[in-house]
C-alpha cells in the first residue's frame, strides 16, 4: 500500500525531483517495467494509492490491456478488459476525458470488477489518460479508499502519465 490520506502532500521541489527520478528511468535503455514501477513509486508519493495499475488500449479491437500492477494476485499483467459499450468508455475513452470516482457508487457505476475493487478496500479512483495525437492510448488507475481523491490530483499525475505514452505506443506496437 502506498500514500495514506492522513500523510500530507510532496512539496513542490519533492515533485520535481519526483518527476525527474522519472524522466531519468525513462531515458535509460531498457524494457519499460523499470519506468513503470518508477511511477507507482512516485504517484505513490504523489497523491497515494492502495492499488495501481497501467493499462494500454487496443482500439482495433475495443480492448485495454493490463501492462503494469501494483498487486499482481488481484490484478495480474496481461488482464483484459472490454467496455467499448459501457456510458464509462464513451465518456472517459471516446471523449478522452480523465475520471474522477470519489466514492464506491461512483466505482459501481464504470466497473464491472467493482466488487473486487471493494475487498481491496478501494472506494475511490482516478483514471489518468495517457493520450498521444488526439487519441488515448493508455490510462494509468489509481485507487484508494472513499473521497480520497480530488480533480488537483489528476492534474498532479498528468506530467507522469504523459512520460508514459512512449513505452505504450512501444507495447501497442508489439502486437
Amino acid at each position: 500500500m502506498q500514500g495514506d490520506a492522513a500523510v500530507s502532500r510532496p512539496s513542490d521541489a519533492a515533485r520535481w525531483n519526483l518527476l525527474l527520478d522519472v524522466v531519468r528511468a525513462s531515458a535509460r535503455p531498457h524494457p519499460p517495467e523499470p519506468v513503470f514501477a518508477s511511477i507507482d513509486a512516485a504517484l505513490g508519493k504523489l497523491v497515494g494509492h492502495k492499488l495501481f495499475t497501467l493499462m494500454v488500449l487496443d482500439h482495433s479491437i475495443g480492448e485495454a490491456e493490463r501492462v503494469y500492477t501494483s498487486d499482481p494476485v488481484a490484478y495480474p499483467v496481461a488482464g483484459r478488459k472490454r467496455s467499448v459499450d459501457t456510458p464509462w468508455f464513451k465518456q472517459v475513452i471516446q471523449g478522452r476525458q480523465h475520471y474522477l470516482g470519489r466514492t464506491r457508487d461512483d466505482i459501481r457505476w464504470g466497473f464491472a470488477d467493482h466488487e473486487l475493487i471493494e475487498q481491496l478496500g478501494c472506494r475511490s479512483i482516478i483514471n489518468v489518460l495517457a493520450i498521444h495525437d488526439d487519441m488515448v492510448v493508455g490510462s494509468a488507475n489509481l485507487l484508494h479508499e472513499e473521497h480520497h481523491y480530488t480533480a488537483g490530483d489528476i492534474e498532479d499525475c498528468l506530467p507522469f502519465v504523459q512520460l508514459l505514452v512512449p513505452s505504450f505506443l512501444s507495447l501497442a506496437g508489439a502486437k
